[in-house]
């Protein structure tokens, strides 16, 4: 393969997904000093390390939430940057609020900066959406799994965020009490948010 046919095979490749690793272009064959040249080139932009995509590619609100799924695919956004993409509640985090498992390594990051926090069982697997931002695909949880998750982590990210975004998703008719139910007994604070429940519908 010609060192033109290779340049434009790997475009193409980062137009198509978005991202591209440089793991994913020597399984095809190609030899990774072809990413640095296109980088140099002005054609590509090194996004993290191993990870790339076209210069030109359009930036969105979610451009922190897509770059932290290209350098950890196993993590699941969480927490603030999950009620951030629903539009719940008025956080705005500086940093990516992303799910590991406890026996996952932390990841050597720098950019985004990344709020890990360890999930395990049940609580870790279920309520994960997938949604493509930017072209990447990206892993995030569902409102209610996410309510059900503040009030697990009350005490990372305040009692008060976990009301206000359980009363605004509330209000806004974007989950049901059967959906807060059930992911509040997977995170196992049934008893903690039936107060709440219970005032939300009295």
């Amino acid at each position: 393969m010609t060192q033109k046919n290779s340049r434009e095979r790997v475009l193409r490749l980062a137009h198509d997904r978005g991202f591209i690793g440089a793991s994913e272009v020597a399984e095809l064959g190609i030899h990774t000093q072809i990413l640095s040249r296109l980088v140099r080139a002005g054609l590509l932009e090194r996004v993290v390390r191993g990870t790339y995509r076209l210069s030109d590619s359009p930036v969105t609100e979610h451009h922190g939430l897509a770059l932290a799924a290209a350098a950890v695919p196993r993590g699941v956004i969480c927490l603030l940057s999950a009620l951030g993409f629903h539009g719940i509640g008025t956080q705005l985090p500086f940093e990516v609020w992303l799910a590991l498992d406890r026996r996952a390594r932390r990841p050597a990051v720098r950019y985004p900066p990344l709020r890990v926090v360890r999930f395990s069982g049940l609580a870790l697997t279920v309520g994960i959406e997938t949604h493509t931002l930017e072209g990447q695909s990206v892993r995030i949880y569902g409102i209610a799994k996410t309510l059900a998750d503040c009030f697990k982590y009350r005490n990372k990210i305040g009692l008060d965020v976990a009301l206000e975004a359980l009363n605004d998703a509330w209000q806004k008719r974007r989950v049901t009490m059967d959906e807060i139910d059930e992911f509040a007994q997977v995170c196992r604070v049934s008893l903690v948010m039936r107060p709440y429940l219970e005032a939300l519908v009295g």
